[in-house]
């Protein structure tokens, strides 16, 4: 059996990439798709249209196309090991550009891995979108707003998601859509209907590939979110945003935007759970004769009773001081833990005073075995 060129045949260099060998796939099988053929050349369009979306099928996947440069086609064509006979390719262009088809990969996976070239123009969900965003403590703590930059599949505004600007009734199912199909079997003649391959169930194919969307009825774009982030929540806690995905296929629904909640690390202040914990530095004397103090909050300041004789590394509970519940329960708590600061240095009166009191403890001369 003859050689075929494949790159030849869709007028691309050897070194084309995907998206080149797309391109080309597209225009031609545009060109050439037999729905467009006058009645004396359907036939030629047929063939053309085979040869096209066997060439794409080999130059589009990595392997195939690796073994194509190594053996030539002869490894794809009966008795090879990539066998493209049997297969038919008149309705693949009209599914394709009608939107049938995620995008150009899952053409050659419906095709050709066990697909037949047939699928149904049935609507489907877009994909789910998942964008991180951090906050500070303080915005988790009392719940804040923030401006997503997002770049997803939006309907191309121009052609209304539908691929071209003109339509014409499908000649397969003389624009209902759906087609009949009758099987002999032992028991007598079964027939059943079913969505046209062809315009996959639409009744009409287009005419003219919008040029904004290429055809594809979708676009790329840039998009501004604003995404209100409630207080309480956590370390990444998802926050589920509906139809804010991608576009959905024939009319499905959009999918959905997750955004996960990462915490930036707080000078101060350390999250567990609902509650908050901090330390807080305290003097000698204020540890001995107690005091009132003012805490940080996440919010600004409380107020702290320090009673007299804490000792160092004690922890006091501020109630409802904490991190609301997200979920509508209870708030957290924050926990203060105190530590004695010791001067370094002290005047010669204050050492006087020091050792005057340490010789009143049960632990007489402890001061003077510090300070001397």
């Amino acid at each position: 059996m003859a050689e075929k060129d494949y790159y030849k045949t869709l007028g691309v260099q050897k070194n084309a990439t995907k998206e080149e060998i797309k391109k080309a796939y597209k225009k031609l099988a545009l060109q050439y798709h037999p729905d467009r053929a006058q009645e004396e050349k359907k036939k030629e369009y047929e063939e053309k249209f085979k040869e096209i979306n066997e060439a794409a099928a080999v130059l589009s996947d990595d392997k195939k196309r690796q073994q194509y440069d190594q053996y030539g086609s002869s490894a794809f064509q009966q008795g090879g090991a990539g066998g493209f006979e049997g297969f038919d390719f008149s309705d693949v262009m009209s599914q394709f550009r009608s939107g049938s088809f995620g995008n150009f990969d899952d053409v050659f996976e419906q095709l050709f891995s066990g697909g037949g070239g047939r699928r149904s123009g049935k609507a489907r969900r877009g994909s789910d979108l998942l964008y991180e965003t951090e906050i500070s403590l303080e915005e988790a703590y009392l719940g804040t707003k923030k401006t997503l930059h997002i770049n997803k599949l939006e309907q191309c505004a121009d052609c209304k998601g539908r691929g071209a600007h003109t339509f014409e009734h499908c000649s397969h199912c003389h624009g209902s859509g759906y087609v009949k199909h009758t099987q002999r079997t032992p028991f007598g003649i079964f027939q059943q209907t079913g969505p046209c391959g062809s315009c996959g169930g639409k009744g009409e194919l287009p005419q003219n590939s919008c040029t904004t969307c290429d055809g594809e009825g979708v676009v790329r774009k840039k998009k501004e979110i604003e995404v209100k982030i409630p207080a309480g929540v956590q370390q990444d806690m998802r926050l589920r945003i509906i139809h804010e995905g991608e576009v959905g296929a024939q009319g499905g629904p959009s999918g959905d935007l997750y955004v996960q909640i990462a915490l930036k690390k707080h000078e101060v202040f350390r999250r567990e759970d609902d509650d908050v914990h901090l330390t807080v530095p305290i003097s000698f004397t204020q540890a001995v004769l107690g005091d009132e103090i003012d805490v940080p909050t996440l919010d600004g300041k409380a107020s702290m009773k320090i009673p007299a004789g804490t000792s160092s590394e004690t922890i006091f509970r501020m109630r409802e001081k904490g991190f609301p519940d997200v979920h509508g329960g209870e708030r957290g708590d924050q926990l203060v833990t105190v530590r004695i600061e010791v001067p370094k240095k002290l005047s010669k009166k204050q050492l006087e005073l020091l050792k005057q009191i340490d010789e009143e403890k049960p632990s007489k001369g402890f001061l003077k075995k510090v300070f001397g």
